[in-house]
């Protein structure tokens, strides 16, 4: 009997591996030659396979992914799902000796498949036991996911099969950190009859580096993480860097947390005081994981590249200069994607929408494009912008500021005067802005009819006049298609010379915002629709129906109103469009309003193309922001091969598009933390006063309030509703007293005071004064445990 060999110790630790299967998914996305279409044949031709494959056992060839492992590597191993095949045929846990038996793996094979069983027990698609068996976790009735951590030192396991959460209570949360991968055993239900879990085994740190506070307790130098799901306290090594109480520091982890003790680490940057200006975006840049510093490998590609559009590149290129095209954007703009043009033709019109052609200049496997995938999209914070291109491209080379000659990408379209398009076409153009425009002047000039922007703009008026003709074409088309359009409020913080809000303003949308809002739709339209005529795969932007479930609770919702929203189970976008309409000019707008929107499901990056259920169109793709959204930038590269008559391949499409439905999330997460910070820090001086606001959520521990004048949320606690015992109403989205019948609900108005800001946590907390709106009737709104307790008496 062959003698097992010693496992091998000095395996890949879980970061290297992190890193080796980023490095895989992005030589998978760029190959040198095209990738495949679909997976290779069972039986490889003969020419694919070496000789060492071929003589392989029959036993070996057996395996269903023979041929692809054949054609990767030239002395094949049993693929992984060749692997879980043997195991779930045994139906029981098989020792490394009956595994490699059933395998025919010969010893020279050993540590090689040990290898690649460690990567599969790493990515927990098997497990050894105490005995050291291999084994399925799902026949174990183990189960796999990512820990969510909580600030008051619980948290959940997130199940990678999207089942129901598990909770997974303070003591075994000590071993684990918000983020990192386990494998859970179902131990039985918590007080709330959730399913409680106990760890079996920690497959993936998520935490290399921690951003934090420093805390000195009896001469014991600790970090208090700045996000707050991660609940432990970092004991900080000996040595590393001199540190001050209470300083922002970034500790790498030298030891992940156990059942035992506490995480330890090691501090590697100061990054200043807690109010020193700006501090609010480097924690939010280390706490969320934001890239951004330039790897020199990028620094050096975009230092190669021109200053500006050389004859060469004009090459095969419709040459627009002459075109009145012009940008319109907010004043702080800088990095211009899109520039537009419109002129009648006969009944309807020929609409120009061009865009930066960023991928002329980043190219598939390069540093820079390995780079923009990696950040996905820029991220806007308040007075700084992460771009997702460096600057010399972001700012210059593919900026379509005004009077440069441009590379762009053109879609050109017939409109119809009832806002069809009727037609349409893409090419690569060269183009020259005749203006950089705002939307204040346009929308001064347009629909505010004042002299002095109608003078300054006077030359393109004519042009802006086609423009604002074809868009209210495509806005009738909209509305006839149905497409959902919710008002909301946006706000825009205004700094003093220190760096801090000087003021928080609503940001008016205007007629000169929606009309490039269509144009831009019509354009991306227009790009889903090439793709998938030509049938090319991309990545769609998909907004799925509203499940039913919400569904359900929302047409419940409704009926309480005397409303009915029409479409059966299965509601369309014009159906919401005409609950809209018809709520329009009721006092209880925007609580119904509210209540709509957030029974619809978060838009992603998919190749499936679903449709955009709040848009009302069958196919749509993000087109218009390539240089500001990695998922634009690939939807122009489809568009670039569909035209030169050949096939883009990046890879794995479904991988790509979690990934920048990822980073995605990972900014409007960042920018809501910094946006947060500043807000509590522009309340710090202002507890004690008393501000009228609306109810914007309304949930178990209480009502969170929209001060009016502020734009500044903060919470009234449940116990500062009322001497009541107060019971949450999922459907009602209300909080009912359950002596009183007093009810607290979605969008009510209240009168507030300011009773504490705390800026480490970013909370504001508000007493309630009075409750503005109109009062329901005494008991109305019982809710069901008091029903229950009624008829119990």
């Amino acid at each position: 009997m062959t003698k097992t060999p010693k496992k091998n110790s000095a395996s890949e630790t879980p970061s290297s591996s992190v890193r080796r299967r980023k490095s895989a998914l992005l030589s998978a996305r760029v190959p040198d030659t095209p990738a495949p279409a679909q997976a290779l044949p069972l039986e490889p031709a003969p020419e694919t396979v070496s000789a060492a494959a071929a003589q392989l056992s029959e036993r070996r060839r057996q395996d269903p992914f023979f041929a692809r492992e054949a054609a990767k590597y030239g002395h094949p191993l049993p693929s992984r799902e060749y692997v879980l095949q043997v195991l779930a045929e045994a139906g029981r846990p098989m020792p490394w000796s009956e595994l490699v038996e059933a395998l025919d793996i010969s010893p020279q094979e050993y540590e090689l498949f040990e290898r690649r069983l460690k990567a599969m027990e790493r990515d927990g698609q098997i497990l050894r036991n105490r005995r050291g068996a291999y084994l399925l976790p799902e026949k174990a009735d183990l189960i796999r996911g990512r820990v969510q951590g909580h600030p008051d030192g619980f948290g959940f396991v997130i199940r990678d099969d999207g089942g129901e959460d598990i909770f997974l209570g303070p003591k075994e949360m000590r071993q684990v950190l918000h983020g990192d991968r386990v494998i859970v055993r179902i131990a039985g239900t918590d007080r709330r009859g959730r399913p409680e879990g106990k760890i079996v085994e920690v497959l993936e740190r998520a935490n290399q580096k921690v951003v934090g506070r420093v805390l000195v307790e009896h001469g014991v130098t600790l970090v208090v993480p700045e996000d707050k799901r991660i609940a432990q306290d970092i004991l900080v090594a000996p040595g590393g860097k001199k540190v001050k109480p209470g300083q922002v520091v970034v500790v790498e982890l030298v030891e992940q947390p156990t059942k035992y003790a506490q995480p330890i680490g090691r501090i590697v940057e100061v990054l200043g005081d807690y109010d020193d200006p700006g501090m609010e975006i480097e924690i939010a840049l280390r706490k969320f994981d934001l890239p951004f510093e330039w790897p020199s490998e990028v620094r050096e590609e975009a230092r190669r590249l021109p200053d500006a559009v050389r004859r060469k590149d004009l090459a095969g290129r419709v040459d627009l200069r002459e075109l009145p095209l012009v940008t319109i954007d907010g004043e702080t703009a800088k990095d211009f994607d899109d520039a537009v043009y419109c002129e009648p033709q006969g009944k309807g019109f020929r609409l120009i929408v061009a865009i930066a052609d960023v991928s002329h200049y980043v190219h598939p496997g390069s540093a820079l494009d390995a780079e923009g995938f990696n950040r996905g999209n820029s991220v806007y914070f308040p007075r700084r912008v992460i771009p997702m291109l460096p600057e010399k491209l972001s700012n210059g080379l593919c900026s379509l500021v005004p009077h440069e000659d441009r590379l762009c990408m053109a879609c050109d379209m017939i409109v119809s005067a009832s806002g069809k398009v009727q037609r349409y076409r893409f090419y690569p153009a060269v183009m020259n802005s005749h203006a950089r425009l705002t939307y204040t002047e346009v929308a001064a000039a347009l629909y505010e009819g004042k002299e002095e922007a109608r003078t300054k703009l006077a030359e393109l008026l004519p042009h802006l006049q086609h423009l604002d003709a074809v868009f209210r074409a495509l806005l009738k088309a909209r509305r006839q298609r149905g497409a959902i359009d919710f008002e909301t409020v946006e706000t825009r913080i205004e700094f003093d010379e220190n760096g801090k809000i000087a003021r928080i303003v609503p940001e008016v949308r205007t007629d000169a915002h929606r009309l490039i809002e269509e144009c831009m739709l019509a354009a991306n339209v227009c790009a889903s629709e090439f793709l998938a005529e030509h049938e090319h795969p991309t990545l769609y932007r998909v907004h799925e129906p509203p499940a039913p479930e919400k569904v359900a609770a929302l047409r419940e919702f409704l009926a309480g109103f005397g409303i009915e929203l029409p479409g059966g189970d299965e509601p369309s976008p014009k159906d919401y469009a005409k609950v809209l309409e018809q709520i329009q000019q009721r006092p209880d707008a925007p609580l119904l309003q509210m209540v709509m929107l957030r029974s619809l499901k978060q838009a992603v990056y998919t190749p499936e193309n679903r449709g955009h259920f709040g848009l009302a169109y069958e196919a749509y793709a993000h087109f218009t922001s390539p240089i500001r959204r990695y998922p634009d930038l690939l939807v122009h590269r489809c568009i670039k091969a569909v035209l030169a008559g050949t096939r883009y391949e990046p890879g794995d499409w479904k991988a790509i598009g979690e990934h920048c439905s990822m980073t995605e999330r990972r900014a409007d997460e960042a920018t809501r933390e910094v946006i947060g910070w500043l807000k509590c820090y522009f309340m710090q001086d202002k507890v004690g006063e008393v501000y009228t606001g609306v109810v914007t959520a309304v949930v178990p521990f209480g009502l969170f309030v929209t001060l009016d004048e502020l734009f500044v949320e903060g919470l009234v606690h449940i116990s500062d509703l009322g001497d009541d015992y107060f019971h949450f109403d999922e459907r009602a989205h209300a909080l009912v007293g359950e002596r009183s019948g007093v009810r607290h609900r979605l969008a009510d108005r209240v009168k507030v005071q300011v009773v504490r800001v705390d800026l480490a946590t970013r909370k504001i907390d508000f007493h309630l004064l009075e409750n503005l709106s109109p009062a329901p009737t005494r008991r109305e709104g019982k809710t069901e445990r008091t029903r229950r307790a009624k008829g119990k008496r």
